[in-house]
């Protein structure tokens, strides 16, 4: 069990080579690392990070979701077939960073004419787990608003088929999309690789966890109770904050929080 952050929440302000030292420098334990491009998911890169990172552990990867992850469900063999292509490829990369989960969104619902049919889902994200499995990395559905998995139920149902599949609870997303993390999470029990942590004011504006209304005493208790030994996680926007002392101040925070429960 352990607290980190994601790289994502430095996108647009460091790369992910600066981000890791960064991270190290702090004493940051766990991060996730968000390759944001094709030329990021090579190899190549991987190595370059893994030089990097310090004594910092890279506990999963996220990549840019549309670029392969909704093609990975394509009825076209060929494009299916590239997409599982940077799949393989993004996967050597996070074996090489020693990453344990794959973060992962798959369709995107941005067609109207998208028709939800669950054994034909499941089916090809059994290929995709084991796509993933033979890096020695486990996929991690995540809730997010826009994407599959942008409801409660979706997950019970997947993981009725696929039963080595894992959740990643996002306390954003779940305030995005109107329903309570509460019974995400409760979907998820036993089965959450990992939670992304990030906070928001009494106006909704989303900010940094520790600076805003967010109940963290009742998420962790939640969560220890529900027997969870994953990573904590904080995945916000560049935009939340201004200074990078805030970051890890909120780092701190989520620690010292986390420790109370049990959970770091």
């Amino acid at each position: 069990m352990s607290v980190g952050i994601s790289t994502a929440t430095l996108f647009l302000r460091l790369n992910n080579e600066d981000t890791l030292p960064l991270f190290a420098e702090w004493g940051v334990k766990t991060a996730e690392v968000f390759l944001t491009s094709f030329s990021e998911y090579a190899p190549s890169f991987a190595r370059k990070l893994a030089l990097r990172k310090g004594s910092t552990d890279v506990y999963s990867v996220h990549v840019l979701n549309t670029q392969f992850e909704p093609q990975l469900y394509a009825e076209h063999p060929r494009v299916r077939a590239d997409a599982f292509a940077w799949l393989d490829k993004a996967m050597r990369s996070a074996h090489i960073l020693g990453a344990k989960y794959y973060t992962f969104h798959g369709i995107a619902r941005i067609k109207r004419t998208f028709r939800e049919n669950i054994p034909k889902v499941a089916a090809r994200t059994e290929e995709i787990i084991a796509a993933c499995a033979r890096h020695g990395v486990r996929l991690a559905y995540e809730n997010v608003e826009w994407a599959f998995y942008n409801r409660t139920g979706i997950f019970r149902a997947l993981k009725e088929a696929c039963p080595s599949l894992f959740g990643v609870l996002d306390i954003k997303q779940a305030r995005i999309s109107g329903y309570d993390y509460r019974a995400y999470l409760d979907e998820m029990a036993g089965s959450i690789s990992h939670v992304h942590l990030s906070d928001a004011d009494d106006t909704g504006r989303m900010c940094l966890p520790g600076r805003g209304s967010f109940d963290f005493d009742e998420l962790f208790a939640r969560l220890r109770d529900a027997g969870f030994g994953g990573a904590l996680l904080i995945e916000n926007y560049g935009r939340d904050y201004k200074g990078f002392d805030e970051l890890k101040r909120s780092y701190e925070f989520v620690v010292e929080k986390a420790e109370r429960y049990s959970l770091a």
